[in-house]
């Protein structure tokens, strides 16, 4: 039979480009479309301005995609992982703790990149492939299979057939609704703003979580801008009081995004613009179907708490590949399928229900359960065995 292509994936952001650089590289013929072309530019209008750390696994996933070299100049160190809980009265630390890496690992916990840069590393990678065709302003309309391949409508009006379809498109996957795949949600009255800023006080590549009420309040690590120290932070919350502070008056929100911060790096200034999005948990029944697989937020989402929503997407590549790789005649069979979703399913479980927990501990607003989640915070620290184990299951390798 013959194949227009080896590998369909539908969904150019981080994890969709991602896969196509990996498979590419691998010697496999990629088409990757997304309706929205990818903005590549800090300043730019609709820029992505969340960052994300990549853990030590996701190093490993991007030199194999042939990226990692360019991105490496940029990377911000992440050597401390530290927790704040804030939950008195005034808004100033109660309990800090902090997990080194050097506890584990001779190496960073991981690197923190601007989701932005990421796009642009990841869109010049695919231009130097030959194996790769991306195109951006394109996106699939249907979706037929059969047992030896699947055929792909685009927008263009082009159709493809194709040994396999990667749904890399997003929490409403339109691959994923055609392959018939049912989601579960949980939805928690949060939104979440991501910015940039400055600070007087440099964060020596510590990244800090706190915890008060509403949602954590994570700064981490950036690379200098303009000569001062910078992080990216993602603030949780309430959705009415965050789209509020979304459209708040820049000084206004600085003063309250300080005050937040318990100025442990001293005033904040507004480096970026503020994008806001929705929180849920949602997870795919199924990781696969005929000649699917699903990775990224069309198998799963969830809230932006301790680093693992993309790396746990570049895990799901990195398992599609090494089993792509270790028997090329069957790619997008049946049985390959079906080895993926075993090999995934079982760990994407346990880090949503650790997340979701987590998610809901740091919502407390009652002083009882503020007290109880900073005992908690002190329990886990002290006991040495299990600090141990938090920190390799953050890093994705337990």
């Amino acid at each position: 039979m013959t194949y227009d292509f080896d590998i369909l994936i539908s969904g150019g952001g981080i994890a969709g480009l991602t896969a196509a650089a990996a498979f590419g590289s691998a010697g496999f013929s990629v088409l990757c479309v997304d309706p929205t072309a990818p903005v590549t530019e800090r300043d730019a209008e609709g820029a992505d301005m969340r960052s994300t750390a990549m853990l030590q696994p996701a190093r490993t996933v991007l030199e194999d995609a042939g990226v990692w070299e360019a991105l490496a100049p940029h990377a911000s160190p992440l050597q401390v992982m530290r927790v704040v809980d804030a939950g008195g009265e005034v808004a100033e630390p109660r309990v800090i703790r902090e997990f080194n890496a050097r506890e584990i690992s001779d190496q960073p916990f991981g690197w923190n990149f601007p989701n932005w840069l990421l796009r642009r590393e990841l869109v010049g990678r695919l231009k130097s492939l030959e194996t790769v065709d991306f195109r951006p302003g394109i996106g699939t309309t249907s979706l037929f299979t059969r047992t030896a391949s699947a055929k792909v409508s685009l927008t263009d009006g082009t159709k493809i057939t194709t040994r396999l379809v990667i749904a890399a498109d997003g929490r409403n996957s339109p691959m994923r609704q055609a392959a018939g795949i049912d989601v579960r949600t949980r939805r928690y009255g949060q939104k979440a703003l991501a910015f940039a800023v400055t600070h007087p006080v440099p964060h020596e590549n510590v990244s800090t979580e706190i915890h008060r009420t509403g949602g954590p309040f994570t700064l981490v690590p950036l690379p200098d801008r303009d000569g001062l120290p910078s992080s990216a932070i993602v603030w949780m919350d309430d959705a009415a009081a965050t789209q509020a502070r979304a459209e708040a008056p820049v000084a206004a929100f600085e003063a309250e995004m300080s005050e937040r911060s318990c100025h442990l790096y001293g005033p904040l200034t507004l480096a970026s613009a503020r994008n806001v999005w929705p929180i849920i948990t949602q997870y795919a029944e199924r990781l696969s179907a005929e000649r699917v697989a699903l990775i990224a937020e069309a198998a799963h989402v969830m809230p932006p708490i301790g680093a693992q929503g993309l790396n746990m997407s570049l895990q799901d590549v990195a398992t599609l590949l090494q089993l792509a790789q270790a028997d090329r005649n069957a790619l997008g069979d049946a049985m390959m399928l079906e080895r993926f979703h075993k090999a995934r399913y079982g760990d994407i479980q346990l880090r949503i229900n650790g997340i979701d927990m987590l998610n809901r501990v740091s919502q407390a607003s009652h002083p009882l359960a503020r007290d109880a989640r900073a005992k908690g915070l002190d329990a886990l620290y002290a006991m040495a065995p299990v600090r141990k184990m938090l920190m390799q299951m953050g890093l994705g390798v337990k």
